[in-house]
């Protein structure tokens, strides 16, 4: 936890939940129906936030009752190529938590695992470092996200650089050492692993691989076909470009791998169309056409609010399973967000009004994480007719900007120093003495580089991994400003009292105050 707080407070030092007309080829599309004027909101909402985020492309599909009843892309696909459309395959992110916790509740309801049993009965050999902690966690811990595994251990595990077969269960077998960050049920810490102890359950309780687990009982059913657990069989039908912000510039990142231990808790590939049938089941009791996928008491219980969910202070709702439940205004919203380094996505219920939306955009970056959220769930808010919530976040994207500022003012720190001191040995009436020179000269200049050189503590974490592939630009501001500012915090320091000093020996005759 201490880890954790560093980093973003690093993070905020440096730089600085809320994250969807016609056909997606163009304008206009004889695939939108006659009430494509009443998203319009929605659709301009979206123009709107995709502008001011310097999105390069989004797709959006809304669905009601039993019904997709809007498709929109904008942008580019991928560079100088086409509109997104219907189905073209996005990351999803963490909304592939909710799939990984419907696959769950179809064992439950198949009688193969029971929510409040531990873990150790589908996993024997899972350990934490505490033995009783780790014969107390149940399934139902890691689905409401109460289980103590703490969220700095799912973020560096995204930067997992083990591709072999079984690279879950090595992950998951390495917490045998783990110390838990709260007691096991206690309260809510987001945390990806989690939902890969998860995937581990869904395997070991249906005895097949959590892909094709996920592909014959959730993406067959709802027609979901052009839906993947693997990236290079979504390139094969078209998997849009992802982006990489580097200081607010989207930057084509078309050779990220993905961390295949990390696959039940966020690395699941859709489309508009295809998630926009699995919002329909959402809504609809587990249905989706003359198909059920689950009980409607099992999607209500998906749904139901177990944690109460707080993050710097701001209430965020209560998670559910894969999913989070939030009031606004009059309507409830059940909802999640997800982000891999070059992707994001939003998917939203308003179970009230029979009515969802999802948007799946190609960049992404962790530092604008809370802004995208707040442009996701302000389309949900505008789905269901509430007055948009407050704008929390909206600097974090000129926060990412201003990050390249950091080298242009260290190179004018360096020039006016050198400036001062030939000033000094020019003039010795502008030399410094006692407290004006350890004050104004030395200490208050050390503050900056001191707390720019603190950018460097993280890279030396076991965070590394996920800073580089989540904040590519930072990662580079950390390890070139960052080093710099290291070492000329002592060479500045150094010059200044050596001129000085210099000074002094040449004039021995005056007086330290009037040095």
């Amino acid at each position: 936890m201490n880890n954790k707080k560093l980093l973003f407070g690093t993070l905020a030092v440096s730089a600085g939940l809320a994250a969807g007309r016609l056909l997606f080829a163009g304008p206009a599309s004889s695939r939108s129906n006659s009430k494509s004027t009443s998203y319009e909101a929605v659709d301009a909402y979206v123009e709107d936030q995709m502008r001011r985020l310097n999105i390069p492309g989004i797709s959006l599909a809304i669905v009601e009752g039993d019904r997709i009843v809007h498709y929109r892309g904008f942008g580019r696909a991928r560079p100088g190529g086409e509109t997104p459309t219907p189905q073209t395959p996005f990351f999803i992110g963490s909304v592939t938590k909710s799939f990984t916790a419907l696959a769950v509740m179809q064992l439950v309801e198949a009688g193969k695992v029971e929510l409040d049993a531990p873990v150790q009965r589908y996993l024997p050999w899972f350990r934490v470092a505490d033995p009783e902690a780790s014969a107390q966690m149940t399934v139902r811990h890691l689905l409401n996200q109460t289980s103590g595994l703490p969220m700095i251990l799912g973020m560096a595990n995204l930067s997992d650089s083990d591709y072999r077969p079984g690279a879950t269960e090595r992950q998951v077998r390495a917490f045998s050492t783990l110390k838990l960050s709260r007691p096991v049920g206690s309260k809510f810490e987001y945390s990806n692993a989690n939902f890969n102890v998860l995937g581990l359950i869904v395997e070991s309780a249906s005895g097949e691989a959590y892909a094709d687990h996920i592909q014959n009982h959730i993406f067959n059913p709802l027609g979901m076909s052009h839906s993947y657990s693997s990236k290079a069989a979504a390139k094969q039908h078209g998997l849009a470009m992802g982006y990489r912000y580097w200081f607010g510039h989207p930057i084509p990142a078309p050779n990220l791998t993905i961390p295949l231990s990390s696959l039940a808790s966020g690395q699941l590939i859709s489309c508009a169309e295809d998630m926009a049938h699995y919002l329909i089941a959402q809504l609809n009791g587990g249905r989706y056409g003359d198909v059920q996928v689950l009980s409607g008491t099992g999607i209500d219980e998906m749904h139901r609010g177990a944690a109460e969910m707080k993050e710097m202070g701001l209430d965020l709702g209560s998670y559910a399973m894969g999913w989070i439940t939030q009031v606004t205004g009059t309507s409830t919203i059940v909802w999640h967000t997800g982000i891999v380094p070059d992707f994001g996505a939003v998917a939203a219920l308003v179970p009230d009004q029979k009515r969802g939306i999802v948007l799946l955009y190609n960049a992404n970056h962790a530092m604008v994480k809370m802004t995208f959220d707040e442009f996701g769930f302000g389309a949900a808010e505008r789905l269901a007719g509430e007055v948009p919530s407050k704008t929390l976040f909206g600097a974090a994207p000129w926060l990412m900007r201003s990050m390249a500022l950091i080298p242009v003012l260290q190179v004018i720190g360096v020039a006016l120093t050198l400036r001062r001191l030939r000033c000094w040995r020019v003039d010795p009436a502008s030399r410094p003495s006692g407290s004006r020179l350890w004050g104004r000269h030395l200490l208050l200049p050390l503050v900056p580089n001191l707390l720019a050189a603190l950018t460097l503590v993280p890279m030396l974490s076991k965070m590394r991994g996920w800073i580089l592939l989540f904040m590519p630009d930072f990662s580079w501001i950390a390890h070139i400003c960052g080093g710099f500012a290291a070492i000329w915090a002592a060479l500045r320091t150094g010059l200044i009292l050596n001129t000085l000093r210099k000074f002094r020996s040449q004039n021995p005759h005056l007086e330290d105050s009037e040095l």
